[in-house]
């Protein structure tokens, strides 16, 4: 009997107990200048329109984990200096998804920090250059990264370079953005 009310206490008891780990919750929104390029370094750029959605979990002051949503839509710029040459190219228009970890400076007003994770883009790949004649579309591994800084006096504005390298795809898209946190 000593064991069943032992037992009956523990399961009443942690249920009453909450996660002291996570300190805050919030949503990011970030809008940009879309950008995707190839990884092969040869001078092509197709630019167009970014936007991405995060939830945030700030697990202390200089750590968060963002799981993500976002839209990559760019197109190939006509270079008019490649008269009588191969139409080269570089776009993407995708979804992204995943989840990505931040590791941030804690400093008062303006924050810098770094982020990596691992995600999927469902969309279409186009990367034609010297080197590469790739035209994918469907589901295909990315991973984030990105280099900016959280301002204000409670970090919730950002300005950032975020990059996703789709090695398939022999391409990077990108963004240089400017977000805004909500608290939940």
């Amino acid at each position: 009997m000593k064991k069943l009310l032992l037992l009956i206490f523990t399961i009443i008891a942690s249920s009453q107990v909450k996660a002291q780990f996570v300190k805050e919750k919030s949503i990011n929104v970030s809008v940009g200048l879309g950008l995707s390029a190839p990884t092969d370094e040869f001078d092509v750029i197709g630019s167009g329109f970014y936007l991405q959605g995060e939830y945030v979990v700030d697990l202390k002051s200089w750590i968060d984990i963002r799981p993500y949503a976002g839209l990559i839509l760019t197109k190939a710029e006509e270079n008019k200096d490649q008269q009588g040459q191969a139409n080269y190219r570089s776009t993407s228009n995708a979804f992204l998804i995943g989840g990505k970890a931040r590791i941030k400076a804690p400093i008062p007003w303006i924050s810098p920090y770094i982020e990596t994770g691992i995600g999927a883009s469902i969309g279409s790949f186009e990367t034609v250059t010297p080197y590469t004649n790739i035209d994918k579309s469907g589901l295909i591994l990315h991973i984030p990264f990105s280099l900016g800084l959280e301002l204000g006096p409670k970090h919730n504005f950002d300005i950032a370079f975020t990059y996703y390298f789709h090695p398939s795809a022999k391409q990077f898209a990108g963004a240089a953005a400017f977000g805004i946190s909500f608290p939940l």
